[in-house]
C-alpha cells in the first residue's frame, strides 16, 4: 500500500475529526479576541491622596505551612522595603498552631524584623471561632454556612483559606474602622510601593490586584515554562477582566486588597475550595465590587520541575472547575453571567483538544504535502486562520514575555535565552503537557477532593535575586526595561 493510500485510510473519519477540532480551537480564537477587547481598569498612582493621613490603614496576611525560614526571610527582605507609613499597616504571619517549626522559625525572624506579628490559627474546636460561627450565622451571603452537604460544619479543611478566615474575623472586627486587607505567599516578594498602590487603586475601585511575575524563570527549563504561564496570563489577558466592571473577575490568590467592609458584608472566604481565588473575586464581581488592575507585579517563585508544576496546576483547574458549577448561581448570578464567568476557564481547558487536533492536524498537513487534499475548501480556510490566530497569540506572548523577563533578569542575553527556550515547537509540547494537570484536576474536582492544603514547595528560589535586585525588582516596566 502507498503512503498517500495508507495515510488516506479512513479519510471521512479524518475529516470530521478535523473539522470538530478547527471549530474548537476557532472557538477559542472567539473567546480569547472577546477579553483582548475589554477594557483595563488600571489603577494609577496619580490617584493617590495628596495627604498621608487619609491613606487607608492596611493588613497583610502571611498564611503559612512548614515554610523554610529562608525563604520566608527572602519575603521579609522584600517587605522591609515597602514604602508607607508605619502606623497605618500591620504584618501579621499566620501559622497554624500544631505547626511548631514554623512558629519556632517565625519568632527566630521576629528579632530581625521587629514589625513581624504572628497569631497562631487554632483547632476550629476552639472556641475563639465563635465570632466566625457568629458571623456566618448571620450572612445569608456566606452561603456555605446555610445549605448544601457542608451546612454548618465547623470541621473546616486544614488550609490556606482556613487560615485567612480565621485571622480576618479575629483582627478585623465589624465594627472597626475600614482597613484594606491583603494576603500574599511564603514565596512572594511585593514591589515597595505595593501598599501605595493599595492605596492609590482604592480610590476608585473595591478590589486592587498585582499581577506576577516568577523571579526564577532561568532556573530550569521548567520553571522557564511555569513562569511563562504567568507571563502570557496574570501580564497579558488578565487585566482585561476588569472590564469596566462588566465581566465576571477572578483574584490571583496572592498580591491583593480587599476593602474589610466587602469581606464582612460577603462573607470573607469559601472554606469548602480548593483554592479561593476564582469564588471570592466573582461573589464580589455579583455583588458590585468593582477590580483594579496594577501593572506593577510582585515577584514569587515557580516550581522548577515539571511535577511540581504539574502538582500546582491540578489544584487551580480543580478549584477553577469547582467555582464555576454550583456556587455561581448560589452566589445570585444570572444564567447570563452564569455563562460569562465560565468563559474564565475556556482558553485553557481547550488546552484537551490538542491530544486529537495537534495530531489530526498533523496528518492532514501530511496528505497535502503529498498531493492529496483530503478537506474542501471552507475547512482550509478555517484552519488557515486558526494557524494565523496562533501566530498572532504566540507572537504576543514572546513580546510580553521579553517585555516582563526585563524585570528579573539580569540583561538582554538572559532575555534572548528565556524567549528562544519558550519556541513555538517548544509550547506545543508544554501545552500538551498541561492536558496531565488538566485531567487530574477535573478528577479531584468530580471526586470532591483537594479540601485539604496541598502546598507547592518552596526551594527559596528568589534568595539573589530579592537581595541583589530588590530596586530592579520595585521598578515599573519601563523603568526596569532601561537599567538592563
Amino acid at each position: 500500500m502507498s503512503l498517500i493510500a495508507a495515510l488516506g485510510a479512513g479519510r471521512t473519519t479524518l475529516v470530521v475529526l478535523f473539522g470538530a477540532t478547527q471549530g474548537l480551537y476557532f472557538l477559542v480564537l472567539v473567546v480569547m479576541a472577546y477579553f483582548y477587547t475589554r477594557p483595563v481598569d488600571r489603577v494609577e498612582l496619580d490617584d493617590l491622596p495628596s495627604d498621608e493621613q487619609a491613606y487607608p490603614h492596611i493588613l497583610l496576611l502571611y498564611p503559612v505551612l512548614r515554610e523554610p525560614e529562608e525563604t520566608m526571610r527572602t519575603t521579609f527582605l522584600a517587605i522591609d522595603k515597602i514604602d508607607y507609613p508605619g502606623d497605618r499597616y500591620r504584618i501579621v504571619a499566620i501559622p497554624n498552631h500544631d505547626d511548631a517549626a514554623t512558629i519556632a522559625a517565625l519568632q527566630r525572624l521576629q528579632a530581625e524584623f521587629p514589625w513581624l506579628e504572628i497569631l497562631t490559627v487554632p483547632s476550629t474546636a476552639d472556641p475563639s471561632w465563635n465570632v466566625v460561627w457568629d458571623a456566618w450565622s448571620a450572612n445569608p451571603k456566606a452561603y456555605w454556612w446555610h445549605a448544601g452537604k457542608r451546612a454548618r460544619n465547623r470541621d473546616l479543611p486544614p488550609k490556606k483559606t482556613r487560615q485567612l478566615v480565621y485571622a480576618f474575623y479575629t483582627l478585623c472586627p465589624a465594627e472597626g474602622d475600614e482597613t484594606l486587607v491583603s494576603y500574599i505567599d511564603a514565596d512572594s516578594a511585593p514591589p515597595p510601593s505595593y501598599f501605595i498602590l493599595a492605596a492609590a487603586g482604592s480610590t476608585k475601585y473595591d478590589v486592587v490586584q498585582l499581577t506576577n511575575v516568577a523571579g526564577n524563570p532561568l532556573k530550569s527549563r521548567a520553571s522557564t515554562f511555569h513562569a511563562f504561564d504567568h507571563m502570557c496570563w496574570d501580564a497579558s489577558m488578565y487585566a482585561h477582566m476588569s472590564a469596566h466592571g462588566k465581566h465576571p473577575y477572578y483574584v490571583l490568590g496572592k498580591g491583593l486588597f480587599y476593602r474589610s467592609s466587602d469581606l464582612h458584608a460577603l462573607g470573607s472566604f469559601h472554606p469548602w475550595l480548593t483554592i479561593e481565588d476564582p469564588e471570592v473575586g466573582m461573589r464580589l464581581w455579583v455583588n458590585g465590587r468593582r477590580l483594579g488592575v496594577s501593572s506593577q507585579p510582585l515577584v514569587e517563585e515557580v516550581p522548577d520541575t515539571f511535577r511540581g508544576g504539574v502538582s500546582q496546576r491540578k489544584r487551580w483547574i480543580c478549584g477553577f472547575f469547582q467555582s464555576a458549577s454550583t456556587p455561581l448561581k448560589q452566589m445570585g448570578m444570572t444564567f447570563r453571567q452564569r455563562m460569562l464567568a465560565r468563559l474564565n476557564v475556556v482558553p485553557c481547558t481547550t488546552l484537551l483538544v490538542n491530544l486529537v487536533g495537534l495530531p489530526v492536524g498533523t496528518w492532514i498537513l501530511t496528505l497535502v504535502a503529498l498531493g492529496d487534499r483530503p478537506i474542501d475548501l471552507a475547512l482550509t480556510v478555517l484552519g488557515a486562520v486558526n494557524v494565523a490566530g496562533l501566530v498572532v497569540i504566540v507572537g504576543h506572548n514572546w513580546l510580553t514575555a521579553w517585555r516582563m523577563s526585563g524585570l528579573v533578569l539580569g540583561g538582554p542575553r538572559a532575555r534572548l535565552q528565556f524567549v528562544w527556550r519558550v519556541n513555538p515547537l517548544a509550547l506545543l509540547v508544554y501545552w500538551v503537557i498541561w492536558v496531565v494537570p488538566l485531567v487530574m484536576g477535573m478528577q479531584m474536582f468530580l471526586r470532591d477532593r483537594g479540601l485539604a492544603w496541598e502546598r507547592t514547595e518552596k526551594v527559596d528560589a528568589n534568595h539573589d535575586l530579592i537581595r541583589a535586585f530588590n530596586d530592579l525588582a520595585g521598578m515599573g516596566v519601563a523603568e526596569a526595561e532601561a537599567s538592563v
